[in-house]
């Protein structure tokens, strides 16, 4: 929001230089961005008007001018500007003048003396326009000094708002705010009733009263459309950030900037019957005032006549019934569009709006007639016509429920005890409407929102609303007085923090990306049609909420692979967001929402980064695998063949710990691989953090001084067996002097018959108390062979 500093003081003056008065905003959160004055320092230039045009003795594209500068004689001005025309006026800087990088003397000019210089915008530093003199208005009084008629000594201030501030998108809303943190008189725009001089009326219907509560709309017949704009309302738009139009497009866009109250005049003698304000109905097409043709969708509020759709509600008028030049009848609307029923519309277009901007933010639904009769009188003075009555047609309007705040809640939050006397005057300059409860530390306000203000919905809005009338400068910085304690860490648990830091040992790299993401990507990484849905996303790509981190890992791929990265490894440790309706409201839960926090990463390319001593080879399912185990590290995490929308059918496991599922590892299915544009296989593993935090103590166990005994015990199996099948049933059931029990190889073969595996396992036998006889070692290898054959009809390998 952008606005000369001259037009807020119109309707609000505190005692405040331009310094103080941006410092004021800023520090109650309505942040001045930039102030930049109008126009550059320049002295000693004066409107002039052009008596006489002659060619110049010595120059083909020179004229000699006789100008009148308000002095006692005409001046002689050598001027090199096409548009140089007896009888304009046009900026004169006189002999000595100071300008942006240059200073005006008296000079001769191919023999011919000039006694000052005619002006372009360009030379004054107002524009880049060179094409020749800034003409002024023939009204310009001569002599009078430029920066003073043209009001060039004014400050443009920019505001930097948060989007729940929308009653500060007008200068009138930002002088509320002014007078209410200064103290000081505000003094809005005289609105006065436009008597009707005949009954001309439009017909209008609200068919959905859930997307527009109110619509008010007035016909002024026999206006003159090509009216100039006047030069104080184009000095206005334009300082403002709006390119003046034409006479009535820019009298609505004054009405939008100066009270906030978009509106659009309709050319009466274009629409077809009467409007209906409805949502589109599939199919239908408009062509919008950008000359954009975009489908209405049946979420999008349509303004509607005979003739089908004319334009997107609270978003862009339609081509076909605009007002131009010749129009003759204008049918002028203000309506009221409930904000979300307009939020996230005009970006799935791919476009903005003023209108748009505002109405998604929320518009002040009791102006709407204020608006009218406004621009009403506008329009008369600059265009002439005959106005009809205003028909102000009301479907529903939002409530205002009140909202309570208890003095001493406050008290606490702000930390300062602003007496409750003090607080009633703050709600008083803010306009807000208040009543007060009980008495001493049970006192509270009740207060109703003005129509203008969305943002007050709980106590802590009111909250914030006292603390920055009162002045944030002034609640005093103390240290914390809360003893700090510092709680011992359970050793059963590890952070978060040591988890990412192993991750990053292992040579992964961290990344953090949107909890929202495409909603494609919930369908294809995690098989979710019914993504929890954003109301008002902040890209249409970014609409849903993440059930899985997959999708963003491998769009991290696909980032770092544009860039001609071959070799990717990152992770993430992040909340998704599941529906469970078990789920209560909660300080870090939404009712219905579980957000459990997971661990994932993403491997691509090479193994290893290249170098001599290993031969390259492409990443693979055990690498992550061994990464899982070390994760889960003393734990024991069994891999269980699976399926998993996401991954490869025959490539990936169901990660358990505990007998409980933890996550799950896999490559990248191959249809993903091909759609994602991925030119060979990622593989991916997540698992949820809750089990890797969870580290069971450390055993102490005494260390055995006798040798160790190692066997290895080969078996051929059923291909169909699963090599983690056997390792559960011997680590379960096996002897209490076999230590440990590992796969080391897999082969399938010559010497194997079709169907048949071999599995080789390490068998790790100690005693504690003596040495193992090769009696007890046999003992141990002949129960593990036969605990095999038994559970799986394994047969001995020779």
């Amino acid at each position: 929001m952008q606005f000369p500093e001259s037009w807020l003081r119109t309707m609000v003056n505190p005692a405040l230089t331009t310094d103080e008065l941006a410092h004021l905003l800023t520090m109650s959160g309505v942040e001045v961005e930039t102030v930049t004055p109008v126009a550059p320092v320049f002295s000693k230039v004066v409107v002039a008007r052009v008596l006489e045009v002659t060619k110049h003795p010595g120059a083909d594209r020179l004229t000699v001018c006789k100008v009148d500068a308000g002095e006692a004689q005409p001046l002689e001005i050598v001027c090199g500007a096409p548009n140089v025309a007896a009888g304009m006026k046009a900026p004169l800087a006189l002999a000595g003048a100071e300008l942006p990088g240059m200073t005006v003397k008296v000079t001769a000019v191919r023999g011919v003396e000039s006694n000052g210089m005619l002006l372009s915008a360009r030379e004054l530093g107002l524009s880049e326009d060179h094409s020749g003199l800034l003409a002024l208005p023939a009204d310009a009084p001569v002599g009078r000094p430029l920066r003073e008629y043209l009001e060039l000594d004014d400050k443009i201030l920019t505001l930097k708002l948060t989007p729940n501030r929308a009653d500060c998108l007008s200068v009138l809303g930002v002088a509320r705010e002014v007078a209410a943190l200064a103290g000081a008189k505000l003094t809005p725009p005289g609105i006065t009733p436009v008597p009707a001089k005949n009954d001309a009326r439009f017909p209008v219907k609200i068919s959905d009263p859930g997307g527009c509560g109110r619509f008010a709309g007035r016909v002024i017949r026999n206006v003159n459309a090509s009216a100039p704009t006047p030069e104080w309302m184009k000095r206005r738009l334009e300082r403002a950030g709006s390119r003046p139009i034409s006479a009535l497009v820019d009298v609505t866009n004054y009405v939008m900037l100066e009270l906030g109250r978009p509106l659009h005049a309709y050319d009466l003698d274009k629409l077809q019957g009467g409007i209906d304000v409805r949502f589109g109905r599939g199919g239908e097409r408009v062509k919008l005032l950008n000359e954009q043709t975009v489908e209405v969708y049946p979420d999008v509020l349509a303004i509607a006549d005979a003739s089908g759709p004319i334009g997107l509600a609270g978003i862009m008028g339609g081509d076909s019934t605009k007002a131009d030049a010749s129009t003759r009848h204008v049918f002028l609307e203000s309506a009221f569009f409930f904000p979300e029923a307009i939020a996230g519309r005009a970006r799935r277009y791919n476009f903005t709006s003023d209108a748009s901007h505002r109405f998604e933010r929320g518009v002040d639904f009791a102006n709407e007639v204020e608006g009218i009769e406004r621009a009403t009188s506008l329009i008369l003075e600059i265009c002439g016509g005959e106005p009809g009555p205003t028909v102000d047609t009301v479907a529903r309007l939002p409530e205002r429920a009140p909202v309570r705040m208890r003095v001493a809640r406050a008290h606490k939050v702000i930390g300062v005890a602003v007496p409750a006397d003090g607080i009633a005057d703050i709600f008083r300059r803010l306009g807000f409407a208040f009543r007060r409860e009980g008495s001493g530390r049970d006192e509270a306000f009740v207060v109703t929102p003005p129509s203008y203000r969305f943002d007050i919905e709980i106590e802590e809005d009111l909250i914030e609303e006292v603390a920055r009338v009162h002045g944030f400068e002034r609640i005093p910085a103390h240290p914390p007085v809360a003893p700090a304690v510092m709680h011992a860490q359970l050793e059963a648990r590890r952070s978060l923090h040591e988890v990412r830091a192993q991750l990053a040992g292992a040579d992964y790299t961290e990344v953090v990306n949107f909890s929202f993401v495409d909603a494609e990507w919930e369908q294809d990484f995690a098989a979710n049609a019914a993504p929890i849905r954003l109301l008002n996303p902040i890209a249409s790509q970014l609409a849903v909420m993440r059930t899985t981190l997959i999708g963003s890992l491998v769009a991290n791929v696909r980032y770092n692979l544009n860039r001609k990265l071959s070799r990717v490894r990152v992770f993430e440790a992040g909340r998704v967001f599941l529906r469970d309706p078990s789920v209560p409201d909660g300080d870090l839960e939404v009712a219905g929402v579980r957000q459990p926090v997971r661990v994932g990463a993403i491997a691509y390319g090479p193994a290893f980064e290249e170098q001599w001593g290993v031969r390259e080879r492409p990443v693979d399912f055990f690498d992550l695998k061994g990464d899982v185990e070390a994760l889960f590290a003393p734990r024991q995490a069994r891999f269980v063949k699976a399926v998993h929308p996401a991954l490869h059918p025959g490539r990936c496991a169901r990660i358990e710990v505990d007998g409980a599922t933890a996550g799950w590892i896999g490559e990248l299915h191959p249809r993903w691989q091909q759609k994602y544009e991925l030119p060979s296989a990622a593989v991916v593993f997540e698992l949820d953090a809750e089990p890797l935090l969870a580290v069971p103590l450390t055993r102490v166990a005494e260390v055995s001084r006798f040798p160790a005994v190692i066997r290895d015990l080969a078996v051929l199996v059923d291909d169909g067996v699963p090599a983690q099948a056997l390792l559960d049933t011997l680590r379960g059931a096996r002897p209490g002097l076999v230590q440990e029990v590992r796969l080391f190889d897999l082969y399938r073969g010559e010497g194997v018959r079709k169907g048949k595996k071999s599995l080789a396992f390490r068998v790790v036998m100690q005693d504690t108390v003596k040495t193992l006889t090769d009696a007890e070692v046999d003992a141990a290898m002949a129960d593990l062979e036969q605990l095999l054959t038994a559970r799986f009809g394994a047969q001995r390998r020779t």
